[in-house]
């Protein structure tokens, strides 16, 4: 399992969105090998287990997730969808998604990585046309991207995960007023 997949945003397509990471700035691919992008569908739990994927399971897994990233945006921001991650999104969750079958010992879905991708995008879908929507956030880190379902008490929460961004912004913090002379700030 490679442990720097994070999984805070609520929503299986919002993490799907969030694995480029530090758009703005440093642009951290996640999905560098079909490896890394099998983890993340078994890390996720859309599947629990996935054939193994090719490069160009990558590349469609990549166009995917640049078009509900935009699609998220632009919905958060109360912008009218572009046609083409429009299309993109819809045309994902067309395919024939992951199917759980049942065994003795619970709940199993073994896919192929179109079935993931098509899940990926059916819960898109569903995210973007429900009840969730008011409550989509982008993290307060000026370095993260990741957009999350803010289900927190009167909506205030400020960071993707207090883990990878809260600690850090808040350690910044306290470092910064440290640093100022004991007297300047009374002055």
């Amino acid at each position: 399992m490679n442990p720097d997949h994070v999984f805070v945003c609520g929503n299986p397509a919002l993490d799907f969105a969030a694995t480029l990471r530090a758009r703005r700035s440093l642009r951290f691919e996640m999905f560098a090998t079909p490896s890394r992008l099998e983890a993340w569908y078994v890390e996720s739990a859309v599947v629990d287990a996935v054939t193994p994927s090719s490069e160009a399971d990558v590349t469609q897994a990549i166009a995917l997730r640049e078009a509900v990233y935009d699609l998220v945006t632009s919905r958060r921001l109360g912008e009218a969808y572009r046609p083409a991650a429009l299309a993109a999104v819809n045309g994902a969750a067309r395919g024939t998604p992951a199917t759980p079958q049942l065994t003795e010992t619970g709940r199993w879905t073994n896919a192929t990585p179109e079935q993931a991708l098509a899940t990926v995008a059916r819960h898109a879908v569903e995210l973007l046309s429900g009840p969730d929507v008011p409550l989509l956030k982008e993290c307060g880190n000026p370095e993260c991207t990741r957009v999350y379902i803010d289900r927190s008490r009167g909506m205030r929460r400020q960071w993707c995960g207090m883990e990878s961004c809260g600690n850090k912004l808040k350690a910044a913090a306290y470092r910064a007023r440290k640093k100022q002379p004991q007297g300047s700030a009374s002055r």
